[in-house]
């Protein structure tokens, strides 16, 4: 069946857009916007994580449970008693940095020791509850959408295969979103112009 002539083309998002990390407490970009796009540069304090695999997937669920009285058999009310959220990507930029950050160990890249060549670089896990969290930025290449995760800790499972070409070895990534202590919301979402907010 085909759509009415009154329904006007959908307004897509269909490309994997960048993805930034930034250290807990950074100060939230302040967005400007020209001719219907973002122009302003994140601050330097924002480390992009180059490429992914396929992109990312943001999550966000709400589980609500039913309130029931005795005289009804349908519930009366639903009431929200939890919410979920996590963005997930497979970083295809491999180094110890990354691996780093996978790990939490926070957004910082590691300094080799060494010069010339003789560079040498370690990196351990943090041991349990030394985790430090981040601060996730999306923004899509064109530029018209923004999504700020306010505080983020790695929870997902770190499964790396090494094998021949063409396949290459990722950084799988599971950010889970926590509270932040500056407010309670867990995420922020800019829109650029009107194309993306009827």
């Amino acid at each position: 069946m085909p759509a009415p002539a009154s329904f006007p083309a959908p307004t897509l998002l269909s490309d994997p857009g960048y993805l930034w990390g930034a250290p807990i407490g950074t100060a939230e970009p302040t967005p400007t916007v020209a001719a219907g796009v973002f122009t302003d540069a994140l601050p330097v304090a924002w480390v992009p994580f180059g490429p992914t695999a396929e992109g990312s997937t943001f999550n966000y669920s709400t589980s609500v449970e039913a309130i029931r009285v005795a005289e009804f058999f349908d519930p009366v009310k639903y009431a929200t008693t939890e919410r979920n959220g996590s963005i997930a990507f497979a970083m295809t930029n491999w180094t110890l940095s990354n691996y780093k950050r996978a790990l939490n160990g926070g957004i910082a890249a590691l300094t080799a020791t060494g010069t010339g060549g003789a560079e040498i670089t370690t990196f351990e896990p943090p041991d349990p509850g030394t985790e430090v969290r981040i601060m996730i930025m999306w923004e899509s290449f064109d530029k018209t959408v923004r999504m700020l995760f306010r505080q983020c800790l790695q929870g997902g499972e770190v499964s790396m295969q090494f094998q021949k070409a063409p396949a290459f070895a990722s950084i799988p990534c599971t950010f889970n979103f926590e509270i932040p202590t500056t407010t309670t919301k867990p995420f922020k979402v800019w829109a650029a112009g009107t194309t993306r907010v009827a």
